[in-house]
């Protein structure tokens, strides 16, 4: 495998750890989140700053790790009161909310950004190898919390909240719970993206990424793990695919994702089961 290549699959498994993580917020517990790429920033701008400042590399991912998650927890409990779109407008004021913070604080690089980030300490092939493992890791944590308790409380927080309550859910917990694991995994896939480019500007974490996040979701099916991992994988490639159509992507993604709204809200994974439905025999 070339250098081409290994950069284009570390960029896959970085989109799809952002992408699961956004899954297990809006797919799961049914919060619909237009700010991951704040938590992808914020989970960058720790990691960039604590590795120029000595920290070993997995001292440095853990506390974007974990940093994310807690503002994530914070931001969620902020937005209890809040539903569907007005959830939504909040969350992507956060995304304005973090970008305008980082262009007027020089000790984050201002509009400039940060460079000079330190290497992770292996060549670009064993990077990739940490990259997949965290992918394939955050997959897991994914499917586990799908199959657990937890994940059936997630499914009776979207589908109702107040039957959640009469049932004796606590869905307050819940609900900043599933914003604290996903923006803790989007804070993983900002340090290892800061490592991978050693050179981290706030535009990159701003609204746009937010929906191209999003698009991904959308596209492989809202709540499912092989639907958003497939089409995370598409949608990462196809710039590189089709060069043609680079300058027009978030174009094409804004028609994706009103196509896959309008016309198949249940995205890859849904059309997957329409077709097993139709070829069984009558």
């Amino acid at each position: 495998m070339g250098l081409y290549e290994i950069s284009l699959a570390t960029v896959v498994g970085i989109n799809i750890i952002l992408a699961v993580g956004l899954n297990l917020i809006t797919g799961y517990c049914g919060q619909i989140s237009l700010g991951h790429a704040a938590f992808y920033g914020i989970g960058a701008y720790a990691t960039a700053l604590l590795a120029k400042a000595g920290w070993p590399v997995y001292l440095t991912l853990g506390a974007g790790f974990v940093l994310a998650g807690l503002i994530g927890a914070v931001i969620g409990l902020t937005s209890l009161r809040v539903r569907e779109d007005f959830l939504a407008i909040v969350t992507m004021g956060v995304a304005f909310l973090f970008v305008g913070i980082v262009r007027q604080q020089e000790i984050l690089g201002g509009e400039m950004g940060i460079s000079g980030i330190p290497s992770p300490g292996m060549d670009k092939g064993g990077y990739l190898c940490l990259v997949l493992f965290f992918a394939f890791l955050s997959i897991l944590f994914s499917w586990h919390v799908k199959r657990s308790w937890m994940g059936y409380a997630f499914d009776a927080v979207a589908d109702d909240e107040q039957t959640a309550r009469i049932l004796g859910l606590d869905v307050k917990s819940y609900k900043i719970t599933a914003f604290a694991m996903g923006t803790a995994m989007a804070g993983l896939a900002g340090g290892l993206y800061a490592y991978y480019t050693r050179f981290i500007i706030p535009e990159t974490f701003g609204f746009i990424q937010s929906v191209t996040i999003l698009s991904m979701v959308a596209v492989g099916g809202i709540g499912s793990i092989f639907g958003v991992v497939v089409a995370t994988v598409f949608l990462s490639l196809m710039p590189e695919m089709f060069r043609f159509i680079n300058d027009y992507k978030l174009l094409l993604y804004g028609v994706l994702l009103f196509s896959v709204m309008r016309f198949a809200p249940e995205g890859l994974s849904g059309l997957v089961r329409l077709l097993r439905k139709n070829r069984r025999p009558r």
